[in-house]
């Protein structure tokens, strides 16, 4: 059988000098939908819609500077310390999830003091638009024709002639589809009647079945910097390891919570 031949052009349609890319539309569509989201939690818990217009402004320029930040210092740092001019320079590209996570939280953290909010509460409703959001990002990848995957023989393999004409397992697909499996499940965990999660659970739910999916799909994907064969894990899992423990302790943290509460 013949692979499946991948030859998008990364940009969806141009205005004279404008070109208008597929990643920064579906990155937009992420923000636009994870807006939605969280508008939907709210008014289910006949929150205050005005109380999100703030949250969001940190939000989004806590993805953006922290991903961007993320790829500069831990994929290239070599390079961006010696052209710290060229961290600026986004119209370039590269922008990581690991960064853009961090930023988030950062973001929601600086909010939540500022407003008087739980950042806890703040986090476990977050976590489920961000499901659907790492879910579009990694679609832009795939328009890119970035983050692929190692040579494959396996049925599904993708060549990706804008990189090679090698069959490559679809690494970006493989990470889309486990971000939407995580929307599915924290959603479902989130509308069920009759359970009421502790605090902490649905963030660390996420975490960890995020950066498990990610330390997983890591062992396929070709590596994005340039030093990680030096080491036997990539910088990828690397910087999924703190995440992953963190959901952990969050979910064990809530557990013990709920048992004291229960004593009480």
């Amino acid at each position: 059988m013949e692979p499946f031949i991948w030859s998008v052009d990364p940009i969806l349609f141009s205005f004279g000098s404008l070109k208008v890319h597929w990643y920064g539309v579906l990155f937009a569509t992420a923000i636009l939908t994870g807006f939605s989201i969280m508008n939907m939690i709210y008014k289910h818990e006949n929150k205050d819609i005005k109380l999100l217009e703030t949250l969001q402004i940190y939000i989004v320029i806590g993805i953006v500077v922290g991903a961007r930040l993320g790829h500069c210092f831990f994929y290239d740092p070599g390079f961006y310390l010696t052209h710290p001019l060229e961290i600026f320079a986004v119209w370039k590209g590269g922008l990581a999830s690991h960064g853009g996570g961090i930023g988030a939280i950062i973001a929601t953290y600086l909010y939540a003091r500022k407003e008087g909010v739980s950042l806890i509460y703040l986090l476990d409703r977050l976590a489920i638009p961000t499901a659907s959001f790492a879910f579009f990002v990694r679609m832009g990848n795939l328009m890119n024709s970035e983050i692929v995957g190692n040579p494959t023989t396996l049925a599904w393999g993708i060549v990706f002639t804008r990189v090679d004409n090698l069959v490559r397992h679809p690494a970006q697909l493989y990470e889309a589809f486990s971000y939407l499996l995580v929307f599915i499940v924290l959603s479902t965990m989130y509308l069920l009647p009759k359970k009421k999660f502790h605090s902490g659970v649905l963030f660390g739910t996420f975490l960890v079945l995020v950066f498990s999916a990610r330390f997983i799909i890591e062992f396929i994907k070709v590596p994005q910097a340039a030093y990680t064969h030096e080491t036997f894990m990539s910088t990828g899992q690397m910087l999924s390891i703190p995440f992953l423990f963190l959901g952990l302790g969050l979910i064990i943290w809530a557990i013990l919570q709920a048992k004291k509460e229960l004593k009480a």
